[in-house]
């Protein structure tokens, strides 16, 4: 039995303001290659398949479009909601979808209950444990008190476990959303933390061939049998440089027989740029970037004007900006301290010193400023 364990697809998502809806597809529909080259018997999603509860239509129909082609491909497919889907809506017509190969397990209530494949060695059992909230989940397991993750999971991996004992010889797999002990995080994960307990320690999870993981961004091994997938896509320039990938989980007749990682395609690749903006407009050595999406370090000693324009003009897809100012400091004085005593003009001044890393007014611009701020002080004293 060969498998392909991905997850966090977070259709939906954008990057600063950027619709990625387009790649998303790109990369996800890709997967059914995966799926005919490597002989791939079913495809499980561990978690956070939208970005949000209520996915937009546009989101929906790129989840459609992508399941039928993995369907099409010869793949089963099992998904569960993460903390960013909404379990009652990713659960809609489940009943029927498993008819067509797609099997959404989305109830608390039934997360014992395996979706059942077969090899020439016998069962493989496919739990399917939907991102759990210790609040509300510790009801549907019956639990009187629950104010941890560890306590919800620990709860329902005793229930797969005494499902599990109920049938020797088949072979097991687990997919779980959650922040496991040992991980490491991205700058793209929405926190799941709850009364500061997030963690679940790995031995939760003992007693099973595989361990599917969702939540974090970036592919790692807890143990041989514990690993997540990450992202099949960057979404933080956090992660610009990472690459993306899935496993390829072998069953053997005794168990786990191999893991292999598959690289996946990026279809707009993440940059960072520093420099100042005279530098990143002309450098030669920054056109490789002008079809990334590009987050825009400025180190000018003065802030320009109009930078995200005149960027787009050469980064099309220039998403983000930031000014970190290459001037000198300040004189070791407080702000307020540097105010103190001084006129309205002074004070402008100085703010003007001070949001420009200590380049002040020329006399012409102190010149506008005192204008501007007669022309205030006049408008007040005729209310």
């Amino acid at each position: 039995m060969r498998l392909l364990h991905t997850s966090d697809w977070h259709i939906g998502r954008s990057l600063h303001g950027a619709d990625l809806l387009a790649e998303q597809e790109a990369v996800l529909s890709g997967l059914a290659g995966v799926v005919a080259a490597e002989g791939v018997d079913a495809v499980v999603v561990a978690g956070d398949v939208y970005d949000r509860a209520v996915p937009s239509a546009d989101a929906q129909a790129v989840l459609d479009r992508v399941v039928e082609r993995l369907l099409g491909a010869g793949a089963t497919v099992v998904l569960t909601p993460g903390n960013h889907d909404s379990a009652r809506r990713l659960g809609t017509f489940s009943g029927l979808l498993t008819k067509a190969g797609l099997h959404v397990r989305a109830a608390t209530a039934r997360l014992d209950e395996p979706v059942l494949l077969g090899d020439g060695h016998g069962e493989v059992a496919v739990y399917g444990v939907p991102y759990l909230e210790p609040e509300i989940a510790r009801h549907e397991l019956g639990l009187p008190v629950a104010r941890s993750h560890e306590a919800v999971l620990r709860a329902a991996m005793e229930r797969v476990r005494a499902d599990l004992f109920l049938r020797p010889g088949a072979r097991s797999v687990v997919l779980a959303h959650a922040f496991v002990g040992g991980g490491v995080a991205s700058e793209s994960e929405r926190d799941i933390c709850v009364g500061g307990v997030d963690l679940v320690p790995a031995w939760v999870f003992d007693g099973v061939d595989y361990v599917a993981l969702g939540h974090l961004h970036r592919p790692q091994s807890l143990t041989d049998r514990l690993r997540y997938s990450g992202s099949p896509m960057a979404y933080s320039f956090g992660e610009a440089g990472q690459g993306k990938q899935v496993w390829l989980v072998d069953l053997d007749a005794s168990g786990l027989a191999g893991v292999r990682a598959v690289p996946l395609p990026e279809p707009r690749p993440l940059v960072v740029l520093t420099g100042t903006l005279e530098e990143l407009l002309d450098d030669p050595a920054h056109a490789a970037a002008e079809e990334a999406f590009v987050s825009a370090r400025l180190t000018d000693d003065v802030r320009p004007a109009d930078p995200m324009r005149k960027l787009r003009a050469r980064f099309g897809h220039c998403v983000h900006l930031e000014w970190v100012g290459g001037g000198g400091g300040g004189d070791g004085r407080s702000y307020q301290e540097r105010l103190r005593g001084r006129g309205d003009v002074d004070v402008a001044g100085e703010f003007v010193a001070h949001v420009r890393d200590g380049v002040g007014t020329t006399p012409a611009e102190r010149d506008l400023l005192a204008r501007a701020l007669g022309a205030a002080a006049r408008e007040e004293l005729t209310r």
